[in-house]
């Protein structure tokens, strides 16, 4: 290191700070975000400023687009030619634009999302409303700077002779910043920009009343009114842009959907694919064909409907899972005053305006000098010409060009500019018609100048001319408004039988918590018996439910959780499959189980609640509606004790009694009504006071006197008692023996715990399941009837090391199990 080498220490947080601060700066100012006054982005600035220095201009020949890359490259813009060659392209796109800015001729791409051919291929000149963008650039209206090395100049803004900010809209996204701008119409933002002209402290609500909202280049229907208020006032909005459709009639009562407008920067072939793969995937039961029919005519896209197929509903579903329907957020942020600034429309446009008088005024300025320098050559012309003689003679006396010039001025006053014009008039100037006809050029460039002046002098005439000239852009440019507008946004609702075909099918649930669904045909060619579904050995069906696919299963946990599982979305299987583990289809967790499974047609049935049973003898009524979910995962549905879990849930119409029993033989029975309903997430309140070795077994619903309680012991003795003898109590109460275990070293055990109970007006069948898997079916005739309080007779013969743990229900009834 030589010691002329001087370091001088730095923080690496300053200097990448600093770099980065520039960076983001350049960015910022010079890339990506348009500025206020002319609605470009410098790289677009450019573009338009070669083509009309080069004389690209409408009224001449297409030119080579590579030619105009070039330019731009070489004089304006050191970056790569692709850029250049994108903003280009997309100035020449009428679905992106919504007014184009360049005339391009060849394939300059499509909605399809295809390329423009390459820059050597396509050729191009300035649109007529982009010369309105440079109009009077030449007479001094915005200011130049040296372009990158210094060769040449640029303007930094273009007089932009209307708003094209807002016409044309504009994205972008830069470091820390991004913009999103809507195209607009052109009449309604040059209405509006003339209403703020005219009235300074017009308000937000007025503007509107001359500029709806955006009005995109390819249509469609702009949705919430709100949004665009909350965009206007803020510069942030939400909007949604639904396409136009319309549903048509066919031959053979078929019907199809014909889409002809679709929403903003849509790519029409992603969209056709993502409805042809919703055909394919048959996520909607109902649609036969998808068409891209688009050609010269215009966009036009076809979804034809199978025979009686729900239009109405399809739509609703495609609206809602394709971008036939998209959000739109506005971001109004453009640069003003070199730094980028969110805006609302009264400061967008109050910018623009601001900038006209700028434009207006300097190219006046302009004007009126050289009227000025116009009207002093003229008045030293004419007073030339009625002293004609003496002119000639001093000229003739001088001794050269010079010498005349002295002369004229030294001689006749005349100031240097109108001795030197003079000298160069033409001799047939000095015929009598020349002569009058220089005075009168001369009084109309008199009125003239006052005319210029007097714009300079008021504000009010300044503001004439700019409306004056804003209006005849208007009449010539101005289009109809191609997207309407709706103030409410329209929810899209998707009934369920769009999605799924309503089939009747069985749902059955092991007791190892393998599920699965079955279609009616698949149970038929089974065999039709109920209790020959598939399961893995040792394990057996402890639920089968009947459901419509339309239907919803409430899966209850026993530590009080519940999941809301579609039944269409219960994988099917054929009757003889095992099928898959519930944990496969809900977010089950590892250390919890399924107490109860129960099918929902509307949550909205009258009257109807969930009552849930704990083993500790807690009970809970909450109603049906408050167990609505769109979550998939697991939700409360009831407080559970640390030392408890839910033993059944049963759906109720509350004009029941309950009847709980209990391991060691205690039962209660008291009126449903007596347990209010509460809250989806409360604990419930005590239906039977149990000693510390108690827990209930079971809990029936039961009604009036008739039929009888029976109950069956763990080693298989079982009777039956009549309801009757099952006084209705308080809740909360000890209960009634309903059993009676036999006690002392030479009895033979009839038990040590019910294993469960049921209810039954009419013969019922039953099926137990023993600990070592075997299965003795039984029926409630031939359970003994004897008193409440009684030992029971022996009803299933029970190996020695063995012991019932639960009773099943038949599958061929509707009532719900009465125990596990």
């Amino acid at each position: 290191m030589s010691p002329s080498e001087q370091f001088m220490p730095a923080f690496l947080e300053e200097v990448v700070g600093d770099r980065f601060g520039r960076y983001s700066k350049y960015i910022i100012q010079d890339r990506a975000i348009p500025d206020v006054r002319d609605g470009l982005k410098p790289v677009q600035r450019r573009i338009l400023y070669a083509m009309y220095d080069s004389g690209n201009t409408p009224d001449k020949t297409y030119r080579k687009s590579a030619k105009t890359v070039g330019d731009v490259m070489g004089n304006y813009h050191p970056h790569g030619d692709s850029s250049i060659y994108e903003g280009m392209v997309r100035m020449a796109q009428p679905w992106k634009m919504g007014h184009m800015l360049v005339d391009g001729h060849g394939n300059w791409g499509s909605q399809d999302d295809d390329p423009a051919a390459a820059m050597r291929y396509t050729e191009a000149r300035l649109s007529p409303i982009a010369m309105e963008m440079l109009r009077d650039i030449e007479k001094r209206t915005v200011l130049f700077k040296d372009n990158f090395d210094n060769t040449a100049k640029e303007p930094v803004v273009l007089p932009s002779r209307y708003p094209n900010l807002l016409v044309n809209g504009v994205s972008g996204i830069s470091s820390g910043f991004a913009t999103e701008i809507p195209p607009h119409n052109l009449r309604e933002v040059i209405d509006a920009s003339i209403a703020v002209m005219e009235k300074p402290s017009i308000e937000l609500d007025e503007i509107m009343m001359f500029m709806k909202g955006p009005d995109f280049p390819t249509g469609g229907l702009i949705m919430g009114g709100d949004g665009i208020l909350d965009a206007y006032r803020t510069g942030k909005g939400r909007i949604y842009i639904r396409s136009k459709t319309e549903i048509e009639n066919m031959r053979g009562g078929k019907q199809q959907i014909v889409i002809t407008e679709i929403p903003y920067q849509v790519v029409k072939s992603r969209l056709v694919t993502a409805m042809e793969n919703i055909r394919l995937e048959k996520k909607v039961e109902g649609i036969a064909e998808v068409r891209d029919e688009s050609g010269r005519e215009g966009l036009r896209i076809v979804v034809e409907l199978k025979k009686e197929a729900d239009a109405q509903g399809i739509l609703a579903y495609l609206l809602k899972k394709t971008d036939l329907q998209v959000t739109y957020n506005f971001n109004m942020v453009a640069i003003v005053n070199k730094a980028p600034h969110q805006l609302g429309l009264k400061s967008i446009l109050e910018a623009y305006i601001a900038h006209q008088r700028e434009v207006v005024t300097f190219r006046t300025r302009f004007e009126l000098e050289k009227a000025q320098d116009r009207a002093h050559v003229l008045e030293g012309l004419v007073k030339a010409l009625n002293i004609l003689d003496e002119v000639i003679a001093a000229i003739k006396a001088s001794k050269n060009r010079q010498d005349a010039q002295n002369n004229l001025m030294w001689m006749f006053g005349f100031t240097e500019r109108q001795a030197d014009s003079i000298l160069t008039l033409q001799l047939y100037r000095l015929t009598n018609l020349e002569i009058n006809s220089l005075e009168k050029e001369l009084g109309e460039l008199m009125k003239k100048i006052a005319q210029l002046q007097s714009i300079l002098d008021s504000d009010r005439k300044l503001i004439g001319v700019i409306r004056k000239e804003l209006m005849e852009i208007r009449e010539k440019y101005g289009i109809d408004r191609r997207s309407a507008i709706q103030g409410e946004v329209e929810e899209l609702k998707v009934n369920l039988e769009v999605l799924v075909n309503a089939e009747d099918v069985f749902v059955t649930l092991s007791k190892e918590g393998y599920v699965k669904r079955t279609g009616m045909q698949s149970f038929t060619r089974s065999g039709g018996e109920r209790s020959g579904s598939g399961v893995k050995d040792g394990d057996y069906i402890a639920q089968v439910l009947e459901v419509n696919t339309l239907e919803n299963l409430l899966v209850f946990t026993r530590k009080g959780q519940y999941f809301l599982l579609p039944v269409h979305q219960v994988p099917e299987f054929k009757w003889k499959d095992p099928g898959t583990a519930i944990v496969n289809v809900i977010p089950l967790a590892k250390d919890d189980r399924i107490a109860s499974v129960l099918a929902v047609k509307s949550f909205e049935e009258p009257n109807h609640s969930l009552v849930f049973v704990t083993r500790r003898g807690q009970v809970k009524r909450t109603e049906l509606k408050d167990y609505v979910t769109k979550r998939s995962g697991a939700v409360a549905a009831c407080k559970v004790g640390k030392d408890d879990e839910v033993l059944s849930v049963h759906l109720s119409t509350g004009d029941q009694d309950i009847m709980l029993i209990t391991k060691e033989a205690m039962a209660i029975r008291f009126r449903e009504d007596e347990v209010n309903p509460m809250g989806r997430v409360s604990g419930g309140v005590r239906g039977i006071q149990l000693r510390d070795t108690d827990e209930v077994v079971s809990a029936l619903w039961v009604e009036g006197d008739e039929g009888e309680v029976a109950v069956l012991s763990d080693l298989g003795y079982g009777k039956r008692s009549l309801l009757l003898d099952y006084a209705i109590q308080s809740r909360g109460g000890k209960g009634l023996a309903t059993f009676e275990f036999k006690e002392g070293k030479r009895v033979k055990p009839n038990g040590s715990r019910i294993v469960g109970a049921f209810y039954c007006k009419e013969q019922r069948k039953i099926t137990v399941m023993t600990k070592e898997g075997q299965v003795f079916p039984i029926s409630s005739e031939g359970v003994p009837i004897t008193e409440r309080k009684h030992i029971g007779k022996l009803i299933v013969h029970v190996d020695k090391q063995d012991e019932i743990v639960e009773l099943l229900r038949d599958f061929n009834e509707n009532q719900p199990a009465s125990s596990s």
